[in-house]
């Protein structure tokens, strides 16, 4: 799957709004603003679990890369989240 498929098909879900659980959260995280090298990504089961994370790190833009963007549509899709939030920006890595 190309990058500009997989970023629509995750602007799409993100879009949506709260839909119930399960929830996927996407944050990104960088040295800078301009670059996010590390995406993390949370999964909550139902209302009042505890999360679960994972993350993926990227030597370059980790919004610009295929392979991530890519899982991170494929993970959504198999844990057949309801709810897909993505946190503004980037944070950075202090």
């Amino acid at each position: 799957m190309n990058l500009d498929k997989s970023t629509k098909r995750i602007e799409k879900r993100v879009k949506k709004g709260f839909q119930g659980y399960p929830q996927i959260s996407l944050a990104y995280f960088g040295e800078s603003a301009d670059c996010a090298t590390e995406v993390v990504v949370g999964f909550i089961a139902a209302e009042g679990d505890a999360p679960q994370e994972q993350k993926f790190t990227s030597k370059g833009d980790a919004r610009k890369d295929e392979t991530i963007q890519t899982t991170l549509l494929k993970v959504i899709e198999r844990a057949d989240a309801k709810t897909v939030v993505e946190v503004a920006g980037v944070s950075l890595i202090k």
